[in-house]
């Protein structure tokens, strides 16, 4: 069975973000629940996480040369990527908005109707306010959730 126009499936999303900044590395692991589908020619990946402050909406919108992170709640974030092109982004915080400039490095998005699970791979080098913050990347795997 193939994602009809607006098909959504549940999914079980688990999301690593590797930072480097120089010599300096973080790391981060979520496990979510959201849902996965397609909507024309872009593929969404839809979920939320419960942070101390509030939940935070989060959508990746995904078409053939384009990325779009979308960031709600208490932290609103709006970050376009493209492929070896800088683009402008922003980050709102209660101090006020934040400048963002992305260059993506890497986009890859795989989905296996079969098996009804993918992946995201983004890497992408960032800077906020002209400051270079450091390279990202989120390697994100998702797979249809078994109720």
């Amino acid at each position: 069975m193939s994602i009809g126009p607006v098909e959504h499936v549940s999914v079980k999303i688990k999301v690593k973000t590797d930072i480097r900044n120089g010599k300096d590395k973080e790391t981060f692991e979520l496990t979510a629940f959201g849902r996965y589908y397609k909507k024309d020619t872009s593929r969404f990946l839809q979920y939320e996480e419960a942070m101390e402050d509030g939940k935070i909406k989060t959508i990746i919108k995904m078409s053939d040369n384009e990325a779009l992170i979308l960031r709600s709640g208490h932290i609103k974030m709006r970050l376009p990527l493209k492929m070896n092109k800088k683009l402008r982004g922003s980050y709102e915080t209660p101090y006020g908005v934040f400048e963002m400039v992305t260059l993506a490095k890497r986009m890859v998005h795989i989905f296996e109707e079969e098996s009804r699970a993918g992946s995201i791979d983004l890497m992408y080098e960032m800077k906020m306010q002209g400051s270079q913050t450091g390279t990202y990347h989120l390697a994100i795997t998702f797979e249809e959730e078994t109720k």
